[in-house]
């Protein structure tokens, strides 16, 4: 898709706020420190729309940006970042958890997780709780270009015996744009229903 208008529509802590469903929605999760706002910068080729902070764990509400007119991109909160309450992680999961229990037209779930690193616990939840819901999604791993070839290897089959679906799985870098093609053709299969829904 070549991105001709990208606007930011809303950020929303309270899901009593959040948008009406309409347009197609593609949801970016993860870990805070996963590089969740660089990637979505890389796809939509804008330096800044996503906001990229110095400390981990800075998007604390729902933030929705409408490309196109065709979908909404939707940017959720991090999730296991250790440096805030435990009080504000608690209201980060119920947002997030109402904003997936939230209606929509179509909906892929672009999970992002860290390539030098096996996936942990809370993204093993994350996957589970995908299929479980069976939302389309895929698996973002992120930050390929701080790996050597052979060690990206090893952690690729380390993640692929865990998720077990290879066509899931798709290498990133938000530096080089490695897998950005790969990512805006699950897109553009959920935007033309041309992609299996599980």
């Amino acid at each position: 898709m070549k991105i001709v208008q990208c606007d930011f529509l809303a950020g929303v802590g309270d899901p009593a706020s959040f948008p009406p469903p309409g347009l197609p929605e593609v949801a970016f999760m993860g870990r805070s420190n996963v590089g969740k706002s660089s990637l979505l910068n890389a796809l939509l080729d804008r330096r800044h729309l996503a906001r990229i902070g110095s400390t981990p764990g800075r998007t604390r509400q729902v933030n929705f940006f409408r490309v196109n007119g065709a979908c909404l991109f939707v940017d959720l909160p991090g999730y296991g970042f250790s440096r805030v309450s435990r009080s504000l992680r608690a209201r980060w999961k119920d947002l997030v958890e109402a904003y997936l229990n939230r209606p929509a037209s179509r909906r892929l779930a672009i999970l992002i997780v860290d390539a030098r690193h096996p996936l942990t616990e809370m993204d093993r939840e994350m996957i589970d709780w995908l299929q479980a819901r069976r939302m389309p999604f895929r698996v973002a791993a992120n930050k390929t270009d701080k790996l050597s070839r052979n060690e990206w290897q090893k952690n690729l089959n380390l993640n692929l015996q865990e998720i077990h679906r290879p066509g899931l799985l798709v290498p990133c870098s938000a530096h080089t744009r490695e897998g950005i093609p790969k990512l805006w053709a699950a897109i553009d299969g959920m935007l033309h229903e041309t992609t299996p829904t599980h």
